[in-house]
């Protein structure tokens, strides 16, 4: 396992579908995003997703259904790249720090970063990863079907237990879901190793308030 391999459309996908759809393919890289559950106020959060649902229904899309995204891929790129003004907007609300940001601290981002790399090699290849005051990117991959989903779990709950006992804390620490992306090339790839290698400065931070590691050649 020491090679990231990208999305085939020859391979079977699974699509799961909580509140975002999750696409799963064996062996394949992915671009993962997560957040801390005080990261977004509820009402921006609310806001974002009726706005996001709606292009999505005012583009003969059902949101609702698992596989929602086939039908996405096959409007033109002018729409497809309307729709990823969501992303960024999300990005950059993230970005501006809400909540208590304890992942700021280099000793608990240390325990985020202690469970990534704990089976790298074993259960996954790890790829690039930043850990900013809020928030996870993430790129990995070498996974088996259906594997995905339940590494990010394990990271979350390890994570927050450890993280709660070190400050004291009782609660939900992570939102319950993730943002993941198939990975469909090597420039696709690169793009995303730019993006975390950039959103600590993006977001305006200094060394020591957030956990970057790039993968070595």
């Amino acid at each position: 396992m020491n090679t990231f391999r990208f999305y085939d459309p020859a391979i079977r996908v699974d699509i799961t579908h909580g509140n975002l759809p999750h696409w799963d393919q064996a062996g394949s890289t992915y671009f993962i995003t997560w957040r801390t559950a005080d990261s977004i106020p509820k009402a921006v959060w609310e806001k974002w997703q009726a706005q996001r649902m709606a292009w999505l229904s005012a583009h003969d899309i059902d949101p609702d259904t698992p596989d929602w995204r086939k039908s996405f891929e096959e409007l033109p790129e002018e729409q497809r790249k309307d729709f990823r003004r969501f992303t960024k907007q999300l990005d950059d609300e993230l970005d501006t720090c809400h909540g208590a940001c304890v992942l700021r601290n280099p000793e608990t981002a240390g325990e985020l970063a202690a469970s990534f790399h704990h089976f790298d090699g074993d259960r996954y290849l790890l790829g690039d990863y930043v850990i900013m005051p809020n928030h996870v990117h993430l790129l990995v991959g070498g996974m088996p079907r259906g594997q995905m989903l339940q590494q990010v779990t394990s990271w979350k709950k390890w994570s927050a237990l450890q993280i709660n006992r070190k400050l004291h804390l009782t609660g939900r620490f992570w939102q319950s879901e993730s943002f993941d992306h198939l990975v469909r090339s090597e420039a696709a790839y690169q793009m995303f190793r730019r993006y975390i290698a950039d959103n600590p400065g993006k977001a305006g931070l200094r060394s020591g308030e957030y956990c970057y590691w790039r993968r070595p050649a």
